[in-house]
């Protein structure tokens, strides 16, 4: 791993300590953001989705636990988590990096298509591998139309932002 990247590793374990352990439900928010911005960067998943997955999965509720046994922001099965090395589901940065992973390893096995790697991160990937977006439940249906509102949603507020961060670069580098 490159120096760089060890020392922004340790800030973020550094930074995950003091939050977790913190009162504040505003400060865990912020950190889940970065953990969300960070381990997309590094598995190579669009942060925008990985938002909108959180947003779906738990509404960024650290503690969530579903009537299935999915645990935490990114809502992991204990079996996923097994399979991506995440010890403990309750442990902020554990379970976005194993929801990340996850995440970078469905849309390589469905070839980039979101649609259908959202469908397998809410049912897994059997159902999905084996008829596509044929799966029949409303439910998964709902899901990823849910899910893809949210980050057309967060992809357009990214644009518009950049945008204006451009234009006011170029005021600032014209002459009087």
């Amino acid at each position: 791993m490159k120096r760089t990247q060890l020392a922004c590793l340790f800030l973020m374990l550094m930074q995950a300590a003091a939050a977790q352990s913190a009162v504040g439900t505003r400060d865990v928010r912020d950190l889940s953001v970065r953990w969300a911005e960070y381990y997309a960067t590094i598995y190579r998943v669009p942060v925008e989705l990985v938002e909108a997955i959180i947003d779906e999965e738990s509404s960024w509720n650290t503690f969530a636990v579903s009537s299935k046994g999915a645990v935490g922001l990114m809502q992991l099965m204990p079996e996923t988590a097994l399979r991506f090395g995440v010890k403990n589901r309750f442990r902020l940065d554990e379970n976005i990096r194993g929801g990340v992973a996850y995440l970078a390893w469905l849309i390589q096995k469905f070839n980039g298509d979101l649609r259908l790697v959202t469908a397998a991160y809410y049912v897994g990937e059997t159902p999905i591998l084996s008829r596509n977006l044929e799966y029949s439940s409303p439910d998964v249906q709902g899901y990823v139309s849910r899910v893809a509102r949210r980050y057309r949603a967060r992809r357009r507020q990214k644009s518009t932002v950049e945008s204006a961060e451009r234009r006011g670069q170029e005021a600032e580098h014209e002459h009087p």
